[in-house]
């Protein structure tokens, strides 16, 4: 086997995981110092923690005031799950999936929701589903960007500012790395555990004003559990979007998101982490354009993300050997023994590679540095392949 010699720089920061996902740069333990412990969350300085949070949410994504924003329990999971089992019902459902989550909540729509009439679009992995044939008669369940796949839509442009039904979009690893048409989209919903890079078990779900009248005025047919529900007798419980939370939620947790917020304002908003995951998504992209043995999962450039970029081992000789699973997976572990990428192996799910997180958190000379290492583990793994051949 071809010795090849370790690249002299490292990355300064190993964590590359697509969730949970690094702190962002200059972060502390000691920056959440101010968090409320063993104060109860409906305590006055809690609630106040939790409706800043709210606020700045709101400032940062650039959300229409006639919207409203909520914390509510288990992730970006249980944000969706809440829209889900409490908005659909009264129409039609379309459900698009091309990666493992997606898929997921077209599981749930066909096997626990079983609305009569739901249609599923689905895609493989690397490309999306034709937009154009979406029945926006329909309601309609879709990631804005498939974070096990790396591929988004492009835009907003697909869906009509006359649909009739509701759009719900799970947004965990687009919001505050992606521009989100806002009205465009009528619940939308995120964990701050991607691209904020903060402590997990939150999610978040925004409601316009559509997606209210539908809360409103629509009863499920089903029974809805008490931590998805968002009426009581018919009317909102309005709490859940001014910090009075459905459970107990972590205040240490909150305090973290915060920080993150106040650290995403810091570098210019929205826009300054839009630029931060581009130009780091760009050193993945010039990257790849030179180095033979690696290509985009995502086929369209139009459609691959900015945050979750999941790669493809194409060389020949890996390929011709169907060597691509055991050197995608001994890139992972070499790169993890040398502390230098942590968790960056392709979801479960998702064919054999890898995925690198480049959302804003994530610092672009890490990035750079890594490509030699990949490199480095690349040629090191083939060459431990072809010797066994």
């Amino acid at each position: 086997m071809t010795e090849t010699a370790k690249p002299a720089r490292r990355p300064a920061n190993p964590n590359f995981s697509s969730g949970p996902c690094t702190k962002h740069p200059g972060w502390s333990l000691d920056q959440l110092s101010g968090a409320p412990f063993g104060r109860s969350h409906r305590s006055g300085v809690a609630k106040a923690k939790l409706k800043e949070a709210i606020d700045l949410s709101r400032e940062v994504l650039q959300v229409p005031d006639d919207y409203l924003v909520g914390i509510v329990p288990a992730s970006d999971t249980g944000a969706v799950e809440m829209a889900m089992w409490t908005l659909l019902g009264p129409r039609g459902l379309t459900v698009l999936f091309w990666e493992s989550f997606s898929k997921g909540w077209a599981v749930d729509a066909e096997n626990q929701l079983k609305l009569p009439e739901t249609r599923i679009l689905e895609a493989d992995y690397g490309v999306l589903p034709d937009l154009s044939s979406v029945d926006f008669s329909h309601d309609v369940v879709f990631p804005w960007n498939g974070t096990t796949s790396g591929v988004r839509v492009p835009n907003g442009d697909w869906i009509p500012a006359d649909r009739e039904g509701l759009t719900i979009c799970d947004a965990t690893s687009a919001a505050f790395a992606q521009r989100l048409p806002w009205d465009k989209l009528d619940a939308t919903t995120f964990s701050w555990q991607k691209v904020m890079g903060s402590e997990a078990a939150h999610g978040i779900l925004i409601l316009s004003p559509r997606a209210v009248e539908r809360l409103t005025t629509h009863t499920p047919p089903w029974p809805v559990p008490k931590i998805l529900r968002l009426t009581s007798k018919g009317k909102l419980i309005e709490g859940v979007f001014k910090g009075e939370t459905i459970n107990t939620p972590s205040m240490l947790a909150v305090e973290d998101y915060l920080d993150a917020l106040k650290w995403a304002q810091s570098i210019g908003g929205l826009d300054g982490m839009i630029a931060r995951a581009d130009a780091n998504t760009k050193v993945l992209t010039d990257w790849v354009g030179r180095t033979p043995w690696v290509d985009f999962l995502a086929v369209d450039p139009a459609t691959r993300s900015n945050t979750s970029v999941c790669l493809s081992i194409v060389d020949p000789d890996v390929v011709a050997a169907d060597a691509v699973e055991s050197v995608a997976k001994g890139i992972v572990k070499r790169l993890d023994a040398e502390g230098v990428a942590y968790d960056i192996g392709s979801y479960r799910d998702a064919p054999a590679g890898l995925r690198v997180w480049a959302g804003g958190t994530v610092e672009a000379s890490d990035l750079d540095a890594l490509t030699d290492w990949l490199d480095w583990a690349f040629a090191t793994e083939k060459s431990a392949v072809m010797a066994a051949a």
